[in-house]
């Protein structure tokens, strides 16, 4: 067995892992041919990442142009706890508002609520979230090709 496949996860480690990450960086394609990266706060769903974002950013523009993107997710201070996934992806951008409203409303159940039930939410925020919603768009990331890595398997040898 080769060192390269004693550090991959298996989907319910990474499944774990996007559970723990916070930020995820989004490359896409700018308008004149350069990635764009860009930080994103995420949910999942399965191992799709899910996002939103204004309609009018760059991103989405990119991603209206071109709906490939590569994800990226890491956590660690020092080479031997370095955990990480890169996910090649094929986006589809989600407009109807509803659906847009349900991502930013578990999106803000995870960050805003630390994880608690949208429903135990003031009903202002809920409403904020909703009408925001009117003005973004969401992005749902599904892999075509994953990599991934976890050297704590490696026990503290290289």
């Amino acid at each position: 067995m080769s060192r390269r496949d004693l550090i991959v996860m298996t989907d319910d480690e990474l499944a774990g892992f996007l559970d723990e990450v916070r930020v995820v960086t989004c490359a896409s394609i700018g308008p004149e041919g350069r990635p764009h990266l860009m930080p994103l706060w995420f949910v999942r769903d399965g191992l799709d990442v899910l996002c939103w974002t204004f309609a009018k950013s760059q991103k989405a523009k990119n991603l209206e142009r071109d709906p490939r993107a590569t994800l990226s997710l890491e956590l660690g201070d020092t080479y031997d706890q370095l955990r990480g996934a890169m996910f090649e992806t094929d986006v589809e951008l989600i407009h109807e508002t509803p659906a847009v409203a349900e991502i930013g409303l578990a999106i803000t159940s995870r960050y805003a609520l630390g994880g608690a039930p949208i429903a135990d939410a003031p009903p202002e925020l809920r409403q904020m979230i909703e009408g925001q919603a009117t003005k973004r768009v969401a992005m749902r990331f599904r892999a075509t090709r994953t990599v991934t890595w976890d050297h704590r398997k490696l026990g503290g040898t290289y």
